[in-house]
């Protein structure tokens, strides 16, 4: 075990023999898809029960919830887990453990607070929406801490943990949907969504022998604040560029068009699930390339970037053959919707899959920065480009200007990530210690 560095401190890390390494790599890279893969499913099962079971307006009321998990998500992302998988991949032990107590302890904070927020505003709200988010905001504290221990394992390098922490949410889903169907109310559907997170999250302490420590939030905050507090604002405006976009589809077309934009993003669930949470292997691998190879972090953000986007690609081609009758067997009423968007909604992604790739290497160069600017504008053309196409052309429409901003945006993340690389010091990036 290393000695911990103390603040300021640049702890020069020898790279191991290029064989060991790239095995290393391999292996968590693998646990890492493994992890994805089972995120994937069960946000897929989700979508789709859910879908099959509540018919599209219903459907569109449940997405504008799911949403708004999604920038709360963001939010905790940005204060608690995104500063520690930049500067604590690959440490001590010790240093790990202490801080990954505060920051899953500042995750639970951020969630009961929010979920507070979202409980009074529910209950305000009443019709379909209040109940939905009412049961959200007493979700919001499970949900939010069982990312943050998917975040911390993935820093230790350990994404076999991460991995399982994601199969016991899923088995847990199973008798909770089968519980929500029954009951066939949105509301019963966040309430089981939530419940089997909560499961998988006191699973997570189990797995790290780690208890989050809330008291903590504080002193984490204010170490992590040079990170934090830009990467909270990156995460806002790419979440909450997606809600606007979401109501404002909503406002302008109608609720069902939520639920037919969403039913296409289901039909790309894989990549959608792996980029929504590709920082946890990503992120971690690109800050130990930088430690150990920092010359070739441009090209591992290329691979990454590419790969990704290749995938989408791919993916959506093969659902451009899919069958009217199996895709109502799977999206229901939905599908005809849904099958509309299948082209404009495989550009995005294949744009925000290249995006990805920069995205990693300008968080593993802590060039909080340069991120910020790239993520404000990538935002900005979503919204624009999302409401503007509603506005001229509806569902269809919006689709396609949000294509066209994605492809945009990734464009300005690489340009960033190339000025990065150039005015990148030599010495490897700092651990900060916690206390």
């Amino acid at each position: 075990m290393t000695s911990m560095p103390v603040e300021g401190e640049n702890p020069q890390t020898v790279a191991p023999p290029a064989g060991s390494a790239r095995r290393a790599l391999v292996g968590r890279l693998s646990w890492g898809l493994a992890d994805q893969a089972a995120s994937s499913i069960s946000n897929f099962a989700v979508g789709i029960y859910v879908a099959r079971s509540l018919g599209v307006t219903a459907f569109g009321v449940f997405s504008l919830a799911w949403v708004t998990y999604g920038v709360v998500l963001n939010v905790s992302r940005g204060l608690s887990t995104d500063p520690l998988v930049v500067r604590f991949s690959g440490v001590s032990d010790a240093s790990w453990r202490r801080a990954v107590a505060r920051s899953t302890g500042t995750a639970l904070g951020v969630g009961t607070a929010i979920g507070t927020v979202c409980l009074v505003v529910g209950l305000a709200l009443g019709g379909r929406l209040g109940p939905a988010f009412a049961c959200l905001g007493v979700m919001l504290p499970g949900l939010l801490l069982q990312d943050a221990w998917r975040f911390g394992f993935f820093a230790a390098g350990n994404g076999r943990k991460a991995f399982v922490n994601d199969v016991v949410w899923g088995v847990a889903l199973i008798p909770a949907m089968v519980v929500a169907a029954h009951v066939g109310s949105v509301a019963a559907f966040v309430l089981a969504w939530g419940v089997s997170a909560a499961v998988a999250a006191a699973y997570g302490c189990l797995q790290s022998a780690i208890r989050p420590r809330m008291t903590g939030a504080r002193g984490w905050l204010r170490e992590q604040r040079d990170l934090g507090y830009r990467y909270l604002v990156e995460n806002v405006s790419l979440s909450g560029a997606s809600q606007l976009r979401a109501y404002g589809l909503g406002a302008i077309v109608g609720v069902g068009a939520v639920g037919a934009v969403r039913g296409a993003e289901l039909l790309m669930g894989p990549f959608l699930a792996v980029l929504m949470g590709l920082s946890l292997v990503t992120v971690p691998e690109a800050a130990r390339v930088l430690r150990q190879a920092p010359h070739r972090l441009g090209t591992f953000c290329l691979l990454l970037g590419g790969g990704q986007a290749a995938g989408a690609l791919l993916w959506g081609g093969a659902l451009l053959l899919v069958p009217d009758r199996l895709g109502e067997l799977v999206l229901g009423g939905v599908w005809h919707s849904a099958s509309e968007l299948i082209v404009p909604i495989t550009l995005g992604v294949a744009g925000a899959g290249l995006g990805t790739g920069a995205a990693a290497g300008l968080r593993a160069l802590g060039a909080a920065r340069r991120s910020l600017r790239s993520q404000l504008f990538a935002s900005a053309c979503y919204v624009g480009g999302g409401l503007g196409g509603a506005a001229v052309a509806g569902t269809v429409g919006s689709a396609w200007g949000a294509a066209a901003a994605t492809v945009s945006g990734s464009a300005v993340w690489w340009l960033h990530l190339r000025s990065a690389l150039r005015e990148r010091p030599h010495d490897p990036i700092p651990e900060v210690r916690t206390s």
